[in-house]
Parts: C-alpha cells; sequence; structure tokens
C-alpha cells in the first residue's frame, strides 16, 4: 500500500480530524473551463458565494489516480477517474434522502471557501472518483461534468422514452448543448433549440436538435412561444430554460404546454419577474435545478455506449501554463469548451 496522503484539519474548536484514510492522491490531466470559473474572475462572486482570499478553480475535471488511502478499495494507483466535485460534509436529511446536491454544507470544488483542481496534483474523496474504462478519453471524463448538469435536468423534467417535445431555451453553449444530447438519448423524438447566433445552431443541428430557432433580440416572450409552436407544430410538454434571463423564463412558462414542466437550469438575477399566474392556471410546474447527484454511473454508460458523443463539444486546448489565455478564450465565447491539460508528459485528448 503506498504511504497515504494524510492532512489534520481544525474543523472547529476542539474539532481535529485526521483525514485521509478514504482520499485518493491524482496527478490532474484535463480541466475544462466553466461559466463560473470566468464569472469568479471577472466578479468575484456569484450570488452569495463571494471570494475573498484566493482560490484555485476549476471544477470539470479527469485525472489519474497517484495515491490511495488505507480505506480505499475500489480504486488503485494508476486508475484513470472522473471526478465528481460536490462532495457531502455530513450525513444530513439531504444525504440520507439522496439529494446530497441540496446539503448547505457540502464541499463543492472552485465554490468559495473550496478549492478547486486547475493544478498539478489534487486531493479527493475516493467515493467521488469514477474509473474510467478504457474506451472514454480524460477529456470525455471532464466533461462529465457539464454531461450530469444535462442529465440532472432531464430527470427533473421527466424526459423519457416518449416524451414527444423537448424545447431548449438557450444560447446553445456548453449547457444547452448537453442538454440537447441528453434529451435525444433518454428518448425526447422532437428537441427544438433557440439562440440569438446562427453559427451556434448549426452546431446544435450537427448534434441532433431537431429544429432550430434563431431568436431576435426584440422578440418578445409570447411571440417568441409562438414561434416555438409553429416549428413544432404543437406546444412542447417540456422546456428546459438554461439562460437564467427572466425574458427567457418568460418565455419557457408561455410556450410550454398545460400540464407540462419548466426546468430551470440557467441562474441569473436573485428576483425575477414572470407570468405565475399563467403557469398556475394551466398547471405549468416550474422545477429548480442544483448542480446534479446521483448522475455519473448514468454519464460513463452514456458515453461507454456511444448514445452521447460529447467530444464534439472541446473547440480549444491549452497547457496548464497558458491558463491565462485560455480564460480569455472562454471569456470571449470562443468556440464551445476550452480543456486545460496539467499533465506536461501527457497533452492527449
Amino acid at each position: 500500500m503506498a504511504q497515504e496522503n494524510l492532512s489534520v484539519v481544525l474543523h472547529s474548536q476542539g474539532d481535529l480530524r485526521l483525514v485521509g484514510h478514504r482520499s485518493v492522491l491524482l496527478q490532474m490531466h484535463s480541466v475544462g473551463i466553466c461559466g463560473s470559473d470566468v464569472h469568479y474572475w471577472q466578479h468575484g462572486r456569484i450570488g452569495d458565494y463571494v471570494v475573498t482570499k484566493p482560490m484555485v478553480l476549476g471544477h470539470e475535471a479527469s485525472g489519474r489516480v497517484v495515491k490511495v488511502g488505507s480505506a480505499v478499495k475500489h480504486l488503485k494507483a494508476g486508475d484513470r477517474v472522473a471526478i465528481e466535485p460536490g462532495v457531502p460534509r455530513e450525513m444530513d436529511e439531504f444525504f440520507k434522502n439522496g439529494r446530497y446536491n441540496l446539503s448547505p454544507t457540502i464541499f463543492f470544488c472552485a465554490t468559495p471557501p473550496d478549492d478547486g483542481n486547475l493544478c498539478r496534483y489534487y486531493k479527493h474523496s475516493a467515493n467521488f472518483c469514477y474509473k474510467l474504462p478504457d474506451n472514454v478519453t480524460f477529456e470525455e471524463g471532464a466533461l462529465i461534468e457539464p454531461l450530469s448538469v444535462g442529465i440532472h435536468a432531464c430527470r427533473r423534467a421527466g424526459v423519457s422514452l416518449g416524451s414527444t417535445s423537448v424545447h431548449l431555451v438557450c444560447f446553445a453553449g456548453p449547457i444547452g448543448l448537453v442538454c440537447l444530447l441528453v434529451a435525444k438519448a433518454m428518448g425526447a423524438s422532437k428537441v427544438v433549440i433557440t439562440d440569438l447566433f446562427p453559427e451556434r445552431l448549426t452546431v446544435a443541428k450537427e448534434l441532433g436538435a431537431d429544429f432550430q430557432l434563431t431568436v431576435k433580440r426584440g422578440d418578445g416572450p409570447q411571440q417568441l412561444a409562438k414561434s416555438v409552436e409553429d416549428l413544432l407544430g404543437a406546444q412542447p410538454h417540456i422546456t428546459i430554460e438554461c439562460t437564467g434571463v427572466e425574458s427567457s423564463i418568460q418565455s419557457a412558462i408561455y410556450a410550454t404546454r398545460s400540464g407540462g414542466v419548466v426546468v430551470l437550469v440557467g441562474l441569473g438575477s436573485e428576483m425575477a419577474t414572470v407570468p405565475l399566474i399563467n403557469a398556475a392556471v394551466r398547471e405549468v410546474d416550474i422545477r429548480g435545478v442544483f448542480r446534479y447527484c446521483n448522475t455519473w454511473p448514468m454519464a460513463i454508460a452514456m458515453l461507454v455506449s456511444g448514445k452521447v458523443n460529447v467530444k464534439p463539444l472541446v473547440t480549444h486546448r491549452f497547457p496548464l501554463e497558458q491558463a491565462v489565455q485560455a480564460f480569455e478564450t472562454t471569456r470571449q465565447g470562443l468556440g464551445i469548451k476550452v480543456m486545460l491539460k496539467c499533465d506536461q508528459n501527457d497533452q492527449n485528448p
């Protein structure tokens, strides 16, 4: 057994704990840049999460196991793993109910005050590291994180075989596109995706979108909802909103069929004016999404089977030494997903 990577951590006054028995030390390989990473860089906060001290960014990640703690039985040195960045700190009611993503004390990579994993070496809970099959690349492993957002959103929406129509209101960025991929894989027969930029819709079409609708900035919410209905031939049963923009949330509600579901994935302003009574009298359910839970096994199965192909999402790659350039590329909205390569001796996907 390799020497354990142990730490002595003071949790609170009088609460000193030795940690590491159930952890693994990883040599990081591929880390994707998320919009939240850029937002922290540019604004120093997201909602109540405020950067008050230097923080390591990165939470879309994969790497290779270097050392394992004494209690770790399912992983060994040399294993390639995908990292789930959210780790419950305590066995609270949310953990027991299988919704650990809602735990108020959860550790989450690159969310203040918790450091992320955009680095050479990183220690993480072994229970939240998932061994990658041989036919799944490191980059695909890193993309399981955004893919998990799509899986959780589609689960919350109730997408399944026989879901006749799904409307994705989003700029067709990484999250909108993974929602598209997952919705199709889960059985949605018709998916329409909306965006301001035709070039993004071209990518969405290549990834399987049945209909693409270019949004004009002057379009009103009800006008856009009517355009979606005209395109599909009926109102969609499910709408997944990926922007957080107030007008887009309004469009999502107006567009959705009575008795349908609107899922809010995008995070915008804390307060938003929406046609709530319209939703209420038509029994349109509005469901929130916060990150994900219990999604890594399904995501890996989707990748192994070939039902989902995330490889086209990676459009730019940079070595870790060029991280500033990589972040600037993401900030400018160039391409889809920017991937940083952390292993100096292995820059392959």
